[in-house]
């Protein structure tokens, strides 16, 4: 079983890159899942349509996964009602429109794949605990029992919040990858009782950029100039950026897991 999980879709320079390529990435790898983090794919990087989501399910994409910006278009909090396979955080307050996690079956039908959508509580938006959330849904979804695998996404801000989840999640899912900073960390590995990890995964969008929005406008912010607008994605060529976890099918967890630079700017 081969999982692939790509990392924060940026804006217009995101989506081309994966209407270029994730067809090819998940014929060549022979990918059986896949999961993107698409809370910044609208034009402006602020939250996703149902058009762009419609456009990546047909692009074989079988989960969407979100963070802090789920909200920032008005259309999704209908849309995502309506469908299963868009998740928002988990630890969203109560009442939320939408789930933070789901069982899917892989497109051949032979397996039960478990997303759970988490999100940082430091440095994030007002949500209810990411801990006792988590510890909630790790009894509703149990590997080997009630799925064959389990992959969870954490958007959050700080490093320590996110390796406290994956070592949390060790020996009970599948993997546990990080999401939100745009920026991959060097500390992909398999944890000590079988759980695929990664800190951050990074973003598919330019690079060549401040975390995804252009780089001159950014510049212009930092430094307080008047001619400084709203921030707006970068439009070069973009890197996507994930992981590929191989999984056994017998116990779940997790054989192998790579790295995967596609494109961009971005030293493989």
């Amino acid at each position: 079983m081969k999982i692939l999980i790509l990392g924060d879709v940026m804006g217009l320079a995101g989506r081309k890159a994966i209407k270029k390529n994730l067809s090819k990435i998940i014929n060549d790898n022979e990918i059986n899942f896949t999961i993107i983090n698409g809370e910044n794919a609208a034009d402006d990087g602020r939250g996703i349509t149902k058009s762009i989501a419609e456009e990546f399910f047909l692009q074989g994409v079988d989960v969407i996964t979100s963070g802090n910006h789920i909200w920032d278009k008005q259309e999704t909090t209908d849309y995502i009602n309506k469908e299963d396979r868009l998740l928002r955080p988990a630890n969203l307050v109560e009442g939320s429109p939408g789930s933070g996690y789901g069982i899917y079956s892989t497109k051949n039908k032979k397996f039960k794949v478990g997303v759970i959508n988490l999100m940082g509580n430091v440095f994030m938006r007002k949500t209810e605990d990411v801990f006792q959330t988590a510890k909630k849904i790790r009894d509703k979804i149990i590997l080997k029992q009630n799925v064959d695998f389990i992959l969870v996404d954490f958007h959050g801000e700080i490093t320590s919040e996110k390796m406290a989840i994956g070592h949390f999640f060790d020996g009970l899912s599948t993997g546990v990858v990080g999401t939100h900073t745009h920026v991959p960390t060097a500390d992909t590995r398999i944890l000590e009782k079988g759980t695929a990890y990664q800190t951050d995964i990074g973003m598919c969008g330019d690079y060549n950029s401040v975390i995804g929005m252009n780089k001159d406008n950014s510049l212009k912010r930092f430094f307080k100039s008047k001619d400084a607008t709203e921030h707006f994605p970068a439009e070069g060529d973009a890197t996507l950026s994930g992981i590929i976890i191989e999984a056994d099918h017998k116990t779940g967890l997790a054989k192998k897991i790579t790295r995967l630079i596609e494109g961009g700017s971005l030293i493989k």
